[in-house]
């Protein structure tokens, strides 16, 4: 490529700062930037209210919710259901008598039209003896054929359209968690406990946001820590101890219970706004027209 002077934008000289600089001011082509730590969820907050939990539950499938806010998402969507099935049921009455009523004006129809077709039949003599007295002929309607029995007029109500009541399903009763959509009970609810780190003070010179260990490690927990809660206890530890310690005999070693694989439950940790869980996709996208040369 040639030189371009100031313009040297297929150089390696061209720096990645001066790339993102051209771009945002000359506003065309997909303007990316990388999130900090800061997007992220920490471990040990509410995947409702975002905030850290004070009474920390745990679903079955790995999501931390505070008790209080994970209730009252319980009872909302109650109320909505129950809302929902009484709607259900008067949409299923309606139709029942809509479908009662069109049965009974079909038979209406059939009678009017078998009346109509009794008093219309006329003799063979009479058709060739009188000619201009048919029944057409004596008819003040503008209309032939079929169509002159019919009101043109839509105002009449028996004439104007009707709108029928839409096909509906019956509405899902189970509740659901906000993050999974998989069914959720209260019952199912684990209460679990953060082992508190002793020498806060120390700790705080060097990791001003540790605030949590594993009781059996004494391993800090943080974002960047896979972590697992044992139903048995509901102590959170770390996926690491799970492993290397807890998984070669199944027993908790903080109360001596014979654990199974459903009683070690994974943490998921979440990221906030645009960024994941991981370290994956942190990263905030936005398209722009692009320039073709």
């Amino acid at each position: 490529m040639g030189r371009h002077a100031q313009n040297n934008n297929a150089s390696s000289v061209y720096t990645y700062h001066e790339r993102k600089k051209d771009s945002k001011i000359g506003g065309y082509g997909d303007q990316k930037i990388r999130l900090g730590k800061d997007s992220l969820q920490n471990f040990d907050c509410c995947c409702l209210t975002q905030q850290v939990c004070k009474n920390p539950v745990l679903t079955p499938d790995g999501f931390l919710y505070d008790k209080q806010a994970i209730l009252e998402n319980i009872l909302h969507q109650k109320r909505q259901i129950a809302r929902k099935l009484k709607e259900y049921e008067k949409l299923k009455e309606r139709k029942k008598v809509e479908k009662i009523q069109e049965v009974a004006s079909k038979y209406q129809e059939e009678v009017k039209n078998f009346a109509e077709n009794e008093g219309s039949i006329i003799s063979k003599s009479f058709k060739s003896s009188d000619k201009g007295s048919t029944p057409d002929s004596e008819s003040i309607s503008n209309v032939s054929g079929d169509k002159k029995n019919h009101l043109p007029a839509f105002w009449v109500p028996s004439k104007a359209p009707s709108a029928k009541i839409a096909e509906i399903e019956k509405p899902d009763e189970k509740v659901r968690c906000p993050m999974s959509g998989k069914p959720l009970k209260m019952k199912n609810l684990i209460d679990i406990i953060f082992t508190e780190i002793k020498d806060r003070e120390e700790k705080n010179v060097v990791l001003k946001d540790a605030r949590y260990v594993c009781p059996v490690t004494n391993d800090v927990l943080s974002n960047n820590v896979a972590c697992a809660v044992l139903r048995t206890s509901g102590h959170v530890v770390t996926l690491e101890c799970v492993e290397k310690l807890i998984r070669k005999d199944m027993i908790n070693p903080l109360d001596g219970k014979k654990l199974t694989e459903k009683d070690i439950i994974p943490m998921r940790t979440l990221g906030g706004g645009f960024a994941s869980a991981g370290g994956k996709e942190l990263q905030a996208k936005k398209q722009y027209a692009s320039m073709q040369t």
